[in-house]
């Protein structure tokens, strides 16, 4: 898989009109880390790339993200005009939103073609629950029982997953 850490990341400081000390002060990272990143020079581990991402407000999917293949995202959101409507009338339900997660809802679609509010409500929501889930997981994964929870998942995924013959 092609790195694309170094490019993102000059992409959102952009966006965000931040240099490397801003990124430093907003992630806790050092300042040479952050250039070594940009310089392609350094190959950012996990947790560096979620410490960028929660410092930079974006999902860590962000840093994987192609740059060249950006483009999509405009095409989607004039496709999905309706999500702005829901958003206005209930912020609540996108609170604590990325740009990424707003990036996902705008590519989906409905029956037929773009989403309706109640398909966005529904999609909104989901994309909610999943969240909720996979930060539950994130934590139970870091705990003691992250044996146990590993043992469960492997255990639910060989029933849903069909393996060949």
């Amino acid at each position: 898989m092609a790195e694309y850490t170094g490019d993102n990341l000059r992409r959102l400081m952009a966006a965000h009109g931040w240099a490397t000390n801003q990124v430093a002060a907003q992630t806790g990272l050092d300042r040479r880390t952050i250039k070594a990143i940009l310089d392609g020079r350094h190959k950012a581990h996990p947790r560096t790339i979620k410490r960028l991402a929660e410092g930079l407000a974006v999902a860590v999917d962000e840093f994987f993200v192609d740059p060249s293949q950006l483009l999509y995202r405009q095409f989607d959101r004039s496709t999905n005009p309706v999500v702005d409507e829901v958003l206005a009338r209930q912020p609540e339900l996108f609170a604590g939103w990325t740009r990424a997660d707003f990036e996902e809802l705008h590519s989906r679609v409905g029956t037929g073609g773009p989403l309706t509010a109640e398909g966005v409500r529904h999609a909104a929501s989901r994309m909610n629950l999943h969240r909720e889930t996979h930060e539950k997981l994130a934590v139970l994964l870091e705990s003691s029982q992250a044996d146990v929870v590993r043992g469960i998942l492997d255990l639910l995924y060989a029933q849903v997953v069909v393996k060949p013959a």
